[in-house]
């Protein structure tokens, strides 16, 4: 009988991590395997506060100090200091809007590659995630596994050794988003990077107070978040641009 306890015990310690980690093949089940993990836990709106980093040709560099919301999935409302000014940028319903002096200066269809994938890609139906993707020329087909800053990933988008084609980059433990590559939007030669690092919890989810963006392995842009709070009230109209002027989160 004691045998057969043991012999029992140790067939399970074998097919538990078998059962509790099924192999990721191929796009599909990765984006199934993401929203399984946080798709009931994933905050629907977050808040916080970015100081952003220009670094201008010439060495110099400017700060400016951004207030932003976020509603999860398709929303982000960036405000530009002084909030009085009436400046920034919102994302919303597929577009997004350029605010100068309070009123829309511009607008146009736009779906935003890092709100997708760093967070709507979980609250959001997974063949509307696939269409949006592929949509902004992510070939879905390409799926490897990779490390990136010494922990293993999955990589959607290319082969091997092309770090150039756009390809975006997941955590294979945690399954969230770190790494983005495609050609820049000015100059389709050289190679746009974007990566989101120093990952810490936040509600049921994850945020990246760190976002580095790149051009030809050249550091331009960085963000950094503090004051970080998931789950706000936010007021819907905060994402109205008809609203712009009249709702704030952040005085």
């Amino acid at each position: 009988m004691m045998n057969r306890f043991f012999l029992a015990v140790v067939i399970f310690l074998l097919t538990v991590p078998m059962t509790s980690h099924a192999k990721i093949s191929n796009t599909n089940e990765l984006i199934a395997a993401m929203q399984k993990k946080y798709g009931n836990s994933w905050y629907k709106t977050a808040t916080f506060v970015q100081q952003t980093t220009n670094f201008q040709p010439d060495g110099t560099s400017k700060v400016e100090t951004w207030f932003e919301a976020m509603s999860v999935p398709g929303s982000l409302r960036i405000d530009f200091t002084p909030v009085s000014g009436g400046n920034g940028i919102l994302f919303t319903g597929g577009r997004i809007f350029i605010f100068k002096d309070g009123k829309v200066d511009s607008t146009r269809p736009f779906d935003h590659p890092l709100l997708i994938l760093g967070f709507d890609i979980y609250r959001s139906p997974a063949s509307e995630v696939t269409a949006k993707l592929q949509a902004l020329k992510f070939d879905l087909s390409q799926f490897r596994e990779d490390t990136w800053q010494g922990r293993p990933v999955y990589v959607v988008g290319a082969k091997t050794g092309d770090l150039h084609s756009p390809q975006f980059w997941i955590d294979k433990e945690n399954l969230y988003f770190v790494r983005m590559l495609r050609p820049a939007s000015k100059d389709a030669t050289q190679t746009q990077e974007t990566q989101f690092n120093k990952y810490q919890k936040l509600g049921g989810g994850w945020m990246a107070p760190e976002v580095i963006f790149m051009v030809n392995g050249k550091v331009v842009t960085t963000e950094e978040y503090s004051d970080i709070r998931a789950d706000v009230k936010l007021d819907p109209r905060l994402f109205d641009p008809q609203f712009w002027t009249t709702v704030h989160w952040k005085e």
